[in-house]
């Protein structure tokens, strides 16, 4: 894949800030139909589960609300949640278009379009391509739940043992409509949850995603509620694999 200077220099730029933070983890390039996905990866045992990381949707927008050109995040909230993480397999997967600069990338890919068919396919190979016949366990933060939602609503021989949520955008008509925002209208939408084991983690004082909204998606499903916890901060959160064995 040719990449332009301004990619190349993301991507080294990124790789090279985040080597010590995640010093037993290796840097793998994923292609994934027209995008080329970040990974960090930590893989040491061939049959046991896999934890993915799935990234939430970045720095999509400036202050003015206005859609960026580069959606790489600034911050690193789920980076430390893949470093906190003792399994055998733990990824954490950035979204398209973050950290790398694909030919394949246009804005629609991180703004109304962060939930598209050709998006979701792309993640869902990149998650396949790691998982190879390992048993999964996905975590999405804020927009990456709904990614990984739809992945795995979307089907296929990925065998998903265990769906964690942590801040979860889980309907994003919901979402957008609260806040008086535009309609993600590139993007595909989740009409009901998938039916697989599953926990969702809300901040008690999560602006971005209000608790409310969490209620209402998660009726029915496992919710863990972290009072203090904004959408970027979660004191004390520790993710429980133990249920299913992951």
């Amino acid at each position: 894949m040719k990449r332009g200077f301004f990619g190349l220099f993301l991507l080294l730029t990124a790789c090279a800030i985040h080597t010590d933070f995640l010093s037993d983890f290796a840097p793998v390039e994923i292609k994934a139909n027209d995008f080329t996905i970040y990974t960090q990866q930590r893989i040491t045992n061939a049959t046991a589960p896999i934890h993915i990381y799935i990234e939430g949707d970045g720095h999509a927008f400036n202050a003015r609300g206005r859609p960026t050109t580069d959606p790489t995040p600034r911050g690193d909230f789920v980076r430390q949640l893949a470093m906190a993480d003792n399994g055998p397999n733990v990824v954490y997967m950035a979204r398209p278009c973050q950290y790398i600069i694909s030919k394949g990338c246009s804005r629609t890919d991180w703004t109304d379009g962060r939930f598209s068919a050709r998006i979701i396919d792309s993640m869902a190979m990149a998650v396949a391509n790691v998982a190879g016949s390992r048993p999964v366990v996905l975590i999405g933060y804020s927009g990456g739940a709904m990614v990984s939602g739809l992945i795995i609503a979307r089907g296929g021989d990925l065998n998903i043992v265990r769906w964690i949520t942590v801040a979860g955008v889980l309907n994003h008509d919901d979402w957008t409509a609260h806040f008086g925002d535009m309609p993600l209208s590139g993007s595909l939408n989740l009409d009901h949850l998938p039916n697989v084991p599953q926990v969702h983690y809300i901040g008690g004082r999560d602006r971005t995603v209000p608790p409310g909204l969490s209620k209402k998606w998660t009726v029915g499903h496992k919710l863990e509620i972290i009072p203090d916890a904004t959408h970027t901060n979660f004191p004390g959160l520790k993710l429980d694999f133990a249920e299913q064995g992951a």
